[in-house]
């Protein structure tokens, strides 16, 4: 009865949560936290180190590199790291990655 109880609550407090961040347009922000940080787990600390900034804007995805060698590298698999990353995010919110 307890537990049952907790959960309930526990699912009330994420609906509330859910709601402040619709109503305040905070998605689009914690997508952007949540991006940066995914671009380190899925494709590892060596090309985050080489990254300078990630921003998301309209579905679109600016990865700032400072390596021209790398960024040629990743550009063979954009479609791929935007795939993986939609994934993990549980939600289409890439459509397209431009590496600069």
């Amino acid at each position: 009865m307890f537990t049952k109880n907790i959960i309930e609550f526990m699912k009330k407090i994420n609906e509330v949560v859910k709601s402040f961040i619709q109503q305040n347009n905070l998605e689009s922000g914690i997508d952007a936290v949540k991006i940066d940080k995914l671009w380190e787990k899925l494709l590892g600390k060596n090309i985050k180190s080489y990254t300078n900034s990630i921003k998301l804007s309209d579905k679109k995805l600016y990865v700032k590199l400072n390596s021209s060698v790398l960024r040629e590298e990743l550009n063979y698999g954009k479609e791929e790291i935007v795939k993986m990353l939609n994934e993990e995010l549980e939600k289409e919110c890439i459509e397209e990655i431009i590496l600069c």
